[in-house]
């Protein structure tokens, strides 16, 4: 062996030396070692909608250290945990990890009705429904519903999106069309589950106007119906609440997490809200939806994408605290439904190299630059040079000739680069919608400025996306806590629910 070979040699034993450090200091978050004994009374079910391995590990390396800074940190650290090669996120650290398919009844590439309903009932349904058979007449049980009835369980439901949207109303709503916003707030407020909390709901009133809010029927049901951070602060053990975030954006969502402000409720937040509402002798369940960071892979906004997966992690940190106090009597699992954009870690563009230091620079998520600058241009006819100013102060983005570098993990713009954001400029401005194939692999069904310039910065980061839908791919499924065992392996997304319906003791109706 040369010395070359021995020296490559070297620097990766350190590598992988400082990783496994580096994940041995983390695990110490858990107090103890985790067994898995025990029969669970508190139960967590944590699912980023979107949210497969891809958004972890990107994720996970955007926290850590960029490639060519890990061997000299390795080599002059004298704690190599100091400096792990990527980070790991909350849920990486739990002592069982298995997988999961998420294909439903009609689709390989399924959407979060059908496949929250596969892990809530443990049964496959079609794309679009809720909690329904393939006729669209028979209405499956959901674990949470039965808990509650069989077990006189408290349930929590939370998401950073609207809380009539799939995967929360998967928890409660059986309905053929997931469209059906108003029915879906009915059945909400019917369930008398006993904590919502996230974004708005989606039509709060009847279509026709002619029916009461949902707001106003769950108030007159015994909910304490919370529109600020202090209302929501006030609730106390016990209470039966429905928190809407203070702050909304897009739909009427929560902030994606890279625009919430000082002092904004995060999704963490909210957890340790729900725990302190829920907490009793009996049980509970709690379901928590990181649900915009399958919104940002619909829109290929990378960054965005790992803002909100690092804010799921966040959240389950305060569901760790609370195993450690209770952990031969917690489960916390941590999932998704599916895949969203077909996330590559990797472009064609960079080679082998990943340059993750680069999306650091993007200081707005899409939607924000959408609703704060691009309908501005549109009502000013903002001139291009003006609005690169704006793209390299958010995005980081240089115009070609500035100072820096274009490649590895450079800044700024090509030629070609400089020429597609352009372009979609002048297709933004121009008012008119996409059409055609090439236009539409281009932008898909967003603002073409937009989407292209997280195109070029996700690429020079040496991401990609395949898609603004949804993909085939298995999710993973992580567990801690009692009967964290029953987890492992790979099986189909209908066994989540037959194992916790088993470990609960619930009969499957």
């Amino acid at each position: 062996m040369n010395r070359t070979v021995k020296s490559i040699c070297k620097k990766a034993a350190g590598i992988a030396l400082a990783s496994l450090v580096a994940a041995g200091a983390f695990a110490q978050e858990i107090a103890g070692t985790p067994t898995g004994k025990g029969t669970p009374k508190y139960v967590f079910v944590f699912i980023g909608d979107g949210m497969s391995y891809p958004q972890i590990q990107s994720s996970a390396y955007f926290i850590g250290k960029d490639a060519a800074g890990i061997v000299n940190d390795v080599k002059n650290s004298s704690n190599p945990s100091d400096s792990p090669v990527g980070g790991l996120l909350s849920f990486m650290k739990f002592p069982v990890a298995g997988s999961a398919q998420t294909y439903d009844a009609t689709s390989f590439a399924p959407d979060s009705a059908s496949t929250a309903t596969s892990i809530f009932t443990g049964k496959k349904t079609h794309s679009s429904s809720i909690n329904v058979d393939i006729s669209k007449k028979i209405k499956y049980r959901t674990i949470a519903e039965q808990l509650r009835d069989q077990k006189k369980w408290k349930i929590g439901v939370l998401s950073t999106v609207n809380l009539n949207h799939a995967t929360p109303a998967a928890t409660y709503a059986h309905q053929a069309s997931r469209k059906s916003n108003y029915p879906i707030g009915l059945e909400l407020v019917a369930s008398n589950f006993d904590y919502f909390a996230g974004g708005a709901l989606m039509e709060p009133e009847d279509k026709k106007g002619d029916k009461e809010s949902i707001y106003s029927l769950a108030q007159k049901a015994g909910y304490k119906v919370c529109f600020t951070q202090k209302e929501a602060s006030s609730l106390k053990n016990g209470d039966k609440a429905i928190v809407v975030s203070e702050t909304l954006a897009d739909e009427n969502a929560m902030n994606y997490d890279n625009d919430r402000a000082d002092g904004e409720w995060s999704l963490r937040d909210y957890v340790k809200k729900g725990i302190e509402v829920l907490d009793n002798k009996n049980g509970f369940f709690m379901m928590v939806e990181g649900g915009k960071i399958d919104w940002a892979c619909h829109a290929n906004d990378a960054r965005s994408t790992i803002a909100d997966t690092l804010a799921l992690s966040e959240a389950v940190k305060e569901a760790v605290e609370f195993y450690n106090k209770h952990p031969k009597e917690t489960l916390i699992l941590v999932t998704a439904d599916h895949e969203t954009g077909g996330l590559t870690i990797g472009f064609a563009g960079t080679d082998y190299n990943l340059f993750f230091n680069t999306l650091k620079s993007q200081k707005i998520s899409y939607a924000k630059f959408d609703s704060d600058y691009v309908s501005s241009y549109k009502k000013n006819k903002t001139s291009f040079d003006d609005v690169m100013k704006d793209v390299t102060e958010l995005f980081g983005l240089k115009v070609p000739g500035s100072a820096g570098k274009d490649k590895n993990g450079g800044l700024v713009l090509t030629e070609y680069e400089y020429g597609r954001i352009r372009d979609a400029y002048n297709k933004t401005m121009s008012g008119t919608k996409t059409s055609g194939q090439m236009e539409y692999e281009l932008y898909g069904t967003y603002e073409p400025l937009t989407v292209t310039i997280t195109h070029v910065l996700n690429n020079k980061s040496g991401i990609g996306f395949t898609s603004y839908a949804h993909t085939g791919l298995p999710v993973p499924v992580f567990a801690l806590g009692a009967g964290q065992n029953e987890f492992v392996g790979y099986y189909d997304n209908t066994d989540i629910y037959k194992k916790l319906a088993a470990l609960t003791s619930v009969k499957q109706d």
